[in-house]
């Protein structure tokens, strides 16, 4: 107890976060479609749980919104087409964590007709609640990809939807744009879900560095009670569950626990918008705003992508300037930097950064010199260096007592280390490790 104690004090003085750079150049770029592709190849597991299972077969015609993988259990979520067209082949694909999945590449027709069955739900009480959030295949599209109608089954006491409006990560602007443009889908999806599922009030929780974004949710909400919008320090790491929860609730959530531990769920903006949408039309998750960015993209925007469009599609539309050496899917502090391009958007795709050669050519390592910067800036208050020592010595107990499965890869000790040591790598194998060790019933 003395060692969670001793924890928790830290994560209160801590959650500093390291001071990134505001680089949202297209924080007011206003989403625009780019061109259909010429085919999409769409994953049946684009989430946290079972894969969905695959439910066309080639030859077969879909169209828009027409459901094509089921989900494959309780922990999972089902998929739908993002165009109108024909099945080309439903075959493996190899995902960018290595393991195998089913995918459905789909020949589109430019049509982009919408499938019949597409109509507004009918929702009356929680159980219809439930079943239409499964139906439309909502997960988290913050990055987690956590199945939406199985986060709002939760077996503890719940007093708060925390929506997290953060978006911390370096260049990404898609949710700042979904809170401009679709504060009404936001405020519809929020209701809903306080409505259905008993819970009494909901924090908006968004960074200060978005004063428009926070004048008009206060505006949308002026004389709800049950809705607050919270302006949040901004420092990067203020979007992660645990930070976000401490930050607007004052709560903390116990070791190894779940945010309804602490009488809380957490809802991306993006997510609880696109629910608000789907209840008003009954169009599933078939498409996703992504930004485009980093000091190679030749015109940086916000565009509307169909899931399962190819990386170099969206690379030959933003356009390159200079000679490309990395791109990065998602955030540039958390994104994993791309092996092959013709790798296709899911749902939870927030980004794409294009970075030049030498943007992209690593700093020289140099040895640590001790300084104690990645315990000061890390937003969990852990040590990595203590961290590192004892997975060197592959110590599992000590793993446990330094907290390692509180990482959540966050990059900023890698971002504020002097000696441009890859610390945030070395934390992630230091948590693969532990949480293996534990899962194969090893020394606690």
């Amino acid at each position: 107890m003395g060692d969670l104690n001793s924890m928790l004090n830290k994560l209160k003085r801590a959650a500093l976060g390291a001071h990134t750079p505001h680089d949202k150049a297209t924080a007011a770029s206003k989403p625009i479609p780019m061109p259909l592709p010429a085919q999409v190849r769409i994953l049946m597991s684009q989430h946290i749980g079972a894969p969905a299972k695959a439910l066309v077969k080639k030859g077969d015609e879909v169209f828009v919104g027409t459901k094509i993988g089921e989900a494959g259990g309780f922990v999972s979520a089902n998929i739908h087409s993002s165009v109108s067209g024909t099945v080309a082949a439903v075959e493996p694909f190899r995902l960018s964590n290595g393991r195998m999945c089913d995918s459905v590449v789909i020949k589109t027709d430019g049509k982009q007709t919408v499938d019949p069955a597409v109509k507004a739900p009918e929702v009356t009480d929680k159980a219809s609640f439930l079943k239409a959030v499964r139906e439309c295949g909502l997960v988290g599209l913050g990055g987690a990809g956590f199945p939406t109608d199985v986060k709002l089954q939760p077996k503890q006491q719940v007093d708060t939807l925390l929506i997290n409006a953060s978006e911390c990560e370096v260049w990404l602007t898609s949710d700042t744009q979904e809170m401009l443009n679709c504060s009404d889908d936001i405020i519809r999806g929020i209701k809903a879900v306080l409505q259905y599922t008993g819970i009494p009030k909901c924090v908006i929780g968004i960074e200060n560095n978005k004063p428009e974004c926070i004048d008009l949710l206060c505006k949308k909400t002026n004389g709800d009670s049950t809705i607050e919008v919270k302006p949040l320090p901004s420092v990067y790491g203020t979007g992660a569950e645990l930070i976000l929860i401490e930050k607007c609730l004052g709560r903390e959530v116990p070791h190894g626990g779940l945010p309804a531990d602490a009488g809380a769920i957490v809802m991306n903006v993006t997510s609880v918008s696109t629910l608000g949408k789907y209840l008003a039309t009954g169009m599933p998750v078939v498409e996703r705003t992504i930004t485009v960015d980093g000091d190679a993209c030749a015109k940086p925007q916000n565009i509307v992508v169909p899931v399962g469009t190819a990386y170099q599609d969206i690379i030959d539309f933003a356009g390159v300037k200079g000679e490309l050496g990395k791109v990065v899917a998602g955030g540039a502090m958390m994104g994993p930097a791309v092996e092959n391009l013709s790798y296709p958007t899911t749902k939870t795709t927030s980004g794409l950064i294009f970075l030049s050669k030498a943007a992209a050519e690593p700093a020289p390592v140099n040895p640590c010199i001790r300084c104690g910067r990645c315990v000061e800036y890390c937003p969990m208050g852990l040590e990595p260096v203590e961290v590192n020592q004892a997975y060197a010595a592959r110590d599992v107990q000590e793993l446990g007592k330094l907290h390692a499965d509180y990482c959540f890869n966050c990059g900023s000790c890698s971002f504020v280390c002097p000696a441009k040591r890859p610390v945030t790598q070395m934390m992630s194998l230091a948590k693969a490790f532990y949480l293996g060790e534990i899962k194969k019933g090893g020394n606690k």
